[in-house]
């Protein structure tokens, strides 16, 4: 019998792996004049400035019932894509946001659709992140289409406003080409984790929908899907309101599952995998769903003799209505270089409860359910190298046990500093957290738009991270290259696992 094909999400990702024996013949170098821009303009439109509700505090609207709505919605703006620093860079300046971007490159565009309330008519809306401004750039009710594009999810029945995430594709493909479609949506997991938590900050509760029709889409936000993609819809449920007080919905649809796909030349896979991932017009949302599992109460490994070290760890305190948490996305940045110096195992527990547990975060302010595309896929690997109390190792993270179970006994510094294609920060750093996913499994459940659900999901918990570390003090930074097979070998990671996304955390040089 002829061996059965893999799918193009597992074409994709074989063919975009970083090997140590071809890195160097594919490293063409950049060209610097055709760098992209990564903002849009709108030569027409009207813009609403939300500058002076951040540069109040709170209670200088208290009374004034429409400011206050205005600074809730411009406070998570900012908080998840605003211009948090601008730097010099080349004879030019960079501007820095509140989420991270590999690169550099913010290929994500963030747009609010109105479904029309008192104070914001209904439309289409960008967010102009340089002015912290909304430029309403189309002025009729487009609901009803978001509605039937998402298949009439239950959230977009009750609530009034919604984030579009897209994706500008050459923004990152200019620097990472075919391999930029991972880092897209790695991106794009970054500012799904800040939306969520800057929800927290201003009452606002973000449902996540995965599932919807990508042409509809595309052309309600005008478009073109040849340059820009939708990538993630967001209803905003204001918990302000009690008939917006919803119950959580399903995050995820299934795509097709593409075998029979022709030779895709180098520079065009990303366009063509796109496209294959997306779910068609016509499609009802009831046909070919993967079986709801019954979330198991137990993690995926139990390697036999390992050690099992338990992670339960004091909440991270994020202040008086979560001043704290507001305070450290605003002042996020990642770390460029480590100390070498270790952690202690309390602040490595800390950093995994807040990542892992939302639970314990409910008396804080937080939702107790974050919306995730479907964490029963991704698994969690720690490299070890320089944690006060913790022997040197690569240890699986059992979220459901909160435990630690070691895989192998090594200190890996100089392998790691190999894997990461021989950034410092893998060597230097005190803990590696890699996070994996079985990508044929994964698309056995959800066909080949798993790939973006997976990079989502494992983006969203790289920025907890992120902010967990940042808020004690310590140095983070996601690494998205590196020597995919390799990882697996050198650490004793199971073959079956794909790796997704590295962050590395240890102390600021």
């Amino acid at each position: 019998m002829p061996e059965l094909r893999h799918s193009i999400a597992q074409h994709y990702h074989e063919r975009t792996k970083y090997d140590p024996q071809t890195i160097a013949s594919k490293n063409k170098g950049l060209d610097w004049s055709k760098q992209p821009v990564p903002f849009k303009e709108y030569k027409i439109g009207s813009a609403y400035d939300l500058k002076p509700y951040i540069q109040e505090k709170p209670e200088a609207f208290v009374g004034n019932a429409d400011a206050q709505w205005w600074q809730r919605l411009s406070r998570l703006l900012f908080c998840s894509y605003g211009l948090t620093a601008k730097m010099p860079s080349m004879g030019s300046a960079v501007y820095l946001r509140s989420a991270p971007s590999a690169g550099g490159l913010y290929p994500a565009e963030m747009y609010v659709v109105s479904r029309g309330t008192e104070l914001l008519p209904p439309g289409l809306y960008n967010y102009q992140c340089r002015t912290h401004s909304l430029m309403h750039y189309w002025e009729s009710d487009v609901w009803q289409k978001l509605q039937e594009a998402c298949f009439w999810h239950p959230t977009l029945e009750s609530s009034q406003l919604a984030i579009i995430i897209t994706s500008v594709f050459y923004r990152s493909a200019w620097r990472y080409e075919d391999r930029a479609y991972r880092r897209i949506f790695l991106d794009t997991g970054h500012l799904l984790g800040n939306i969520e938590l800057a929800g927290a900050v201003t009452n606002y509760r973000p449902h996540l929908i995965g599932g919807f029709v990508d042409e509809t889409v595309n052309e309600l936000l005008y478009i073109d899907p040849q340059h820009e993609g939708a990538i993630a819809v967001v209803p905003l449920a204001d918990l302000l309101d009690i008939k917006q007080n919803l119950p959580t919905g399903r995050t995820a649809l299934p795509s097709a599952t593409e075998t029979n796909y022709p030779h895709i030349p180098d520079g065009e896979l990303l366009t063509y995998f796109h496209y294959r991932t997306q779910i068609q017009p016509g499609t009802t949302g009831k046909l070919n769903l993967p079986v709801v599992k019954e979330k198991s109460l137990e993690d995926k490994y139990n390697f036999p003799f390992c050690e099992k070290i338990p992670t339960a760890s004091k909440p991270i305190d994020w202040g008086k209505k979560l001043e704290g948490l507001e305070v450290t996305i605003l002042k996020r940045r990642s770390t460029r270089a480590y100390s070498g110096e270790d952690l202690t195992f309390e602040e490595l527990k800390a950093l995994l409860d807040f990542t892992y547990q939302p639970q314990n975060y409910i008396d804080q302010g937080f939702d107790n359910v974050t919306d995730y595309f479907d964490l029963n896929l991704i698994e969690t690997f720690i490299a070890v190298s320089g944690v006060e109390g913790l022997e040197a190792g690569c240890y699986y993270y059992a979220p459901k046990a909160q435990e630690l179970r070691q895989i192998r006994f090594k200190n890996f510094r100089k392998e790691l500093h190999f894997l990461c294609l021989g950034q410092e920060l893998g060597r230097d750093a005190a803990a590696v957290v890699f996070h994996t996913a079985d990508l044929k499994s994964s698309v056995g459940q959800y066909g080949d738009r798993v790939y973006r659900y997976l990079h989502m999901d494992a983006g969203h918990l790289g920025q907890r991270l992120n902010l967990a570390a940042i808020r004690l003090g310590l140095g983070v930074s996601g690494i998205g290259g590196f020597f995919d097979d390799q990882v697996n070998e050198v650490l004793g990671i199971p073959r079956d696992e794909a790796v997704l996304y590295i962050t590395t955390l240890g102390r600021p040089r």
